[in-house]
């Protein structure tokens, strides 16, 4: 509706004068259209009502952080649906079960507490699951990308997937959260240059061997085992002694997480190392190191899972803080080595060298078993077993490859290099 001045032009019509702001420094403005509103980034945003400048003010103060980022706010009733706080806590409470089950190891626990944590930090506590839209995951896929590379990013992303399935298989949201197009992963294009940039994750003979000749007795088994046996961080420090034969020099010792069963040849060189690592490790200050190979000076196992009290928004909560002391202690010996310039290179690398060497020996399947890689192939159904002497002849490539390379006497030329 309008109405006529003098002059014959129409004005605009309003229901009644605009009021004046409650106050000067009032962040808002009285808006045509009978709400108090703002521009924030260049687009107009509305509060609420003029007769409510209070309820406005307070509306303003709850979407600001949100609005100044460009992000969407959370709706300001979020009790007709479930918070991203919600989704988060019984998902982790879901993964706390199996990692006490010993479904997941406690670096996998970790990566998802840090990607719910991400989440958080990223759409706050009170959004809605169900009003999260494809555009706003586009946008926290670019804030990834920020402080990520693609392969971090592809398995951010996976887990976030994982954890937004959670709500959906659980009947917390009557639908499964759509992406769009906007959450997809790195391209393998991306991803092959990425790799190819960063170089091998792969130690030389060489290296293995500084660091084997600046390891105290017990590092200096634990990296044996690492390249030996193909053990990880979780590997050797979950490996009980009576999984070991030092007279036979054998070790069968499923994959922890897996099951999936191992069976290695020692050589010589971790039998010795292992005799005198269990001699001398500290006693153990309760059960959880019991009959284990290796504990940490403490008297703990070396990769394991804290439970504390915390105090968070005035209510007690159990907090689970999983701790792996290889990855420090290994990560300082490279530093102290100058071999750590490479980016990706740790302890778990040791894996990777048994790996790429082992397959020298022109016998993956016999590699694949002592490793404890998964087989779903028809073949592996069939095969009961990998004889002794196929991974004996797996073990021997690498123990040659390692050693055979090593100068036989200090005089060796300044120009001679490990192969």
């Amino acid at each position: 509706m309008s109405k006529s001045t003098r002059s014959g032009k129409r004005a605009k019509w309003t229901p009644h004068e605009k009021p004046d702001k409650p106050y000067p420094g009032f962040p808002m403005f009285a808006h045509p259209s009978g709400q108090w509103a703002k521009k924030i980034r260049g687009r107009l945003h509305y509060f609420g009502v003029w007769a409510d400048p209070e309820a406005a003010l307070e509306r303003l103060n709850r979407e600001w952080p949100c609005l100044k980022e460009g992000k969407t706010p959370p709706p300001i009733d979020v009790s007709e649906g479930v918070s991203l706080e919600k989704v988060c806590n019984e998902f982790m409470a879901a993964k706390e079960a199996k990692l006490n089950e010993g479904d997941i190891s406690p670096r996998s626990y970790r990566d998802y507490y840090e990607t719910c944590r991400r989440l958080l930090d990223y759409f706050g506590k009170d959004r809605r699951v169900d009003d999260l839209r494809p555009e706003d995951f586009g946008d926290f896929r670019k804030a990834l990308a920020e402080t990520m590379g693609p392969t971090s990013l592809k398995n951010a992303r996976n887990r976030v997937r994982i954890i937004f399935k959670f709500p959906h298989d659980n009947r917390l949201i009557p639908n499964p959260v759509n992406y769009g197009q906007y959450f997809d992963r790195p391209s393998a294009r991306v991803l092959r240059r990425s790799r190819n940039e960063a170089g091998p994750r792969l130690f030389s003979a060489k290296e293995i061997r500084r660091i084997l000749a600046e390891a105290d007795p017990t590092m200096r088994a634990m990296i044996l085992l690492g390249i030996n046996c193909g053990f990880g961080n979780n590997d050797v420090a979950r490996l009980p002694q009576s999984r070991v034969d030092l007279d036979k020099g054998w070790v069968d010792f499923p994959r922890p997480r897996t099951k999936i069963p191992r069976r290695v040849l020692l050589w010589p060189e971790t039998i010795e190392a292992l005799r005198v690592a269990i001699a001398r490790r500290p006693r153990p200050v309760d059960g959880s190191g019991r009959g284990l190979c290796f504990l940490t000076k403490q008297g703990r196992p070396w990769v394991r899972v804290n439970q504390r009290t915390v105090i968070e928004d005035g209510k007690e909560k159990l907090k689970i803080v999983p701790i792996d002391a290889l990855v420090p202690r290994f990560g300082r010996l490279l530093r102290k080595l100058g071999i750590n310039g490479r980016k990706g290179l740790g302890f778990y690398t040791l894996r990777h060298a048994f790996e790429t060497i082992g397959g020298e020996s022109k016998d993956q399947v016999a590699v694949d078993a002592i490793m404890g890689h998964a087989d779903s192939s028809m073949a592996a159904i069939y095969r009961e077993e990998v004889s002794d002497a196929r991974l004996k002849a797996v073990v021997e490539v690498v123990r040659k490859w390692l050693f055979d390379s090593a100068p036989s006497s200090p005089e060796k030329k300044a120009g001679e290099r490990d192969e």
